[in-house]
């Protein structure tokens, strides 16, 4: 490494791997590996999804600025072609990921100082610009955290680790949502000051933690990479997947998935703020329901991927999620009305579940096409195209979206007697209406896409469909009892009766690795 770079060297050397990790290090390593995810997870549901579109409506953001800052998140993931030439170069995952957070986390306070700017304009650009540094380089973080953790966790651990970290962020990350909406809607009502303060408070916020996120990264210790067997070519290892015919068919369905839902989904918080006048924390509460409804369908999704195949649960789930998107029509008529809220439930409810099947059955089909040893190239061109798909379509939903504000379509019934005449408006879409249809009918393209793609041992999507619908019967029992939170906070104590069952030589059920997101910059 050159002397041109001490500062680098000086990190690299003082986190540097070990040839070797004891038993009571990898314990102590796995109990910061916890609080790490909890903490990334905190400070990822403050700063992203519905607290990040409320914040750009605060301080004046159009429809296509809100498609910007949709697309920002996923575009910025092609740094992960940085973060696989670093970590192939330096083969320090561990001094990357501290560097790159140092760097990604002070853009929570160019954020947050955003609301000082007093043209709304200067202030989205500015907010756009410290997003899209934030994605970047954290992209590079992310993929360095990525092949840090598969190597630290031990195979027969992972999948009981994996579930338990599911369990324990998804509660926390519930938990500091209703707060924090709670505390944004209070200002609101109490009228302390401009509400875009509060969201300034909520970014300044999130910074402390992502501080100390990447400060728990230094307590975690680092296994050796292997010796790569040949001399790295980015651009040969990003060839190999586009030439794989098979793996190229899954791509075409990924990619078409990924556009489809991404033309609507990020616009649904709009939707409920401004045309159903909701505010944060029922929208809010509603996200929870749905990632409730996730996290209870997730071992169950993975069962059947095991039993039948990824194909035959995907056959079933994306059908299921683009009816939730078609059935967001459903929750105007043409305004608010006495069903809307029973609607939303539903949709978040069924969606959420429907989520889960997604993304295991997606995520494991990726890796299962990917050859072995060949696993890295494979899985980066499919975050790639996922990406770039997923970017993509919300800059175009967000371009046309004021073009829709001021067009409607309807379907009149007249009827004509003597004595007068009655005319019923039988259907009416406007606004979001139209997004939410064309989104569904893009998705149908990625279901043929999707028969076309070869799986081993894939099976028909009749048995899976039963389970589905018992999967979300389930979800609408438990959600509407006091176990369906006992269900989601119980990670602490199944943790301790897992490890009792080990301790007697049994082992906790197998979660798919692609159930969980790892905590990003």
């Amino acid at each position: 490494m050159s002397d041109a770079h001490p500062a680098r060297r000086s990190l690299a050397a003082r986190y540097a791997p070990q040839d070797s990790i004891s038993p009571d290090e990898l314990e102590s390593g796995l109990k910061w590996l916890q609080r790490n995810a909890v903490l990334g997870k905190i400070m990822n549901t403050l700063t992203v999804g519905a607290f990040l579109t409320a914040f750009a409506l605060e301080i004046g953001a159009s429809n296509a600025a809100i498609g910007v800052l949709a697309a920002v998140p996923q575009l910025g993931n092609v740094g992960q072609l940085l973060g696989v030439y670093l970590i192939e170069r330096l083969r320090v995952r561990r001094a990357v990921c501290i560097g790159f957070g140092m760097m990604v986390r002070p853009m929570l306070l160019v954020i947050a100082a955003a609301v000082l700017i007093p043209s709304p304009m200067v202030a989205l650009a500015v907010l756009v610009v410290a997003l899209a540094v934030r994605y970047l380089l954290g992209s590079v973080m992310l993929c360095s955290w990525n092949s840090w953790l598969r190597d630290l966790v031990p195979d027969d651990q992972r999948a009981g680790f994996l579930a338990r970290n599911l369990r324990a962020t998804t509660f926390f990350g519930m938990l500091i949502s209703l707060a924090a909406a709670g505390f944004i809607d209070g200002w609101r009502t109490w009228q302390v000051a401009d509400p875009k303060f509060a969201y300034s408070l909520i970014f300044l916020t999130a910074f402390v933690i992502g501080c100390y996120n990447v400060y728990t990264l230094t307590k975690i210790p680092e296994p050796r990479m292997t010796v790569a067997k040949e001399k790295f070519d980015l651009l040969k290892v990003l060839k190999r997947p586009i030439h794989d015919l098979h793996y190229r068919q899954a791509l075409m369905f990924f990619g078409s998935w990924n556009f489809a839902i991404n033309l609507a989904t990020p616009f649904f918080t709009v939707h409920m703020l401004k045309r159903l006048d909701l505010d944060l924390m029922t929208v809010i509460l509603f996200a929870v329901i749905s990632q409730t409804a996730n996290v209870l369908a997730l071992s169950h999704w993975g069962r059947l991927v095991e039993r039948y195949s990824s194909k035959a649960v995907l056959s079933v789930c994306a059908p299921a999620f683009l009816l939730c998107i078609l059935a967001w029509t459903l929750t105007t008529f043409p305004d608010r009305y006495i069903l809307t809220l029973p609607v939303l439930f539903m949709i978040h409810v069924v969606t959420g579940t429907a989520t889960a099947g997604v993304a295991v059955a997606s995520g494991n089909l990726a890796m299962k096409m990917a050859p072995r040893g060949e696993a890295t190239a494979y899985l980066s061109a499919n975050s790639l195209v996922n990406s770039l798909a997923a970017g993509v379509a919300p800059v175009i939903g967000g371009l046309l979206a004021d073009f829709f504000l001021t067009h409607g379509f309807s379907v009149l019934f007249y009827w004509e007697s003597p004595q007068a005449g009655i005319m019923i408006e039988a259907v009416r879409i406007q606004e979001w209406d139209f997004f939410f249809i064309f989104a569904s009918i893009l998705g149908l393209y990625s279901l043929h896409r999707l028969s076309i793609v070869h799986e081993e041992g894939a099976v028909k999507e009749g048995p899976v469909l039963a389970e589905f619908m018992q999967a979300a019967r389930d979800g609408l029992r438990t959600l509407s009892t006091v176990a369906g939170l006992y269900a989601v906070t119980d990670f602490r104590f199944g943790f301790r009766r897992r490890r009792a069952k080990r301790r007697h030589g049994s082992r906790p059920p197998r979660a798919p690795e692609s159930a969980v997101a790892p905590p990003q910059g």
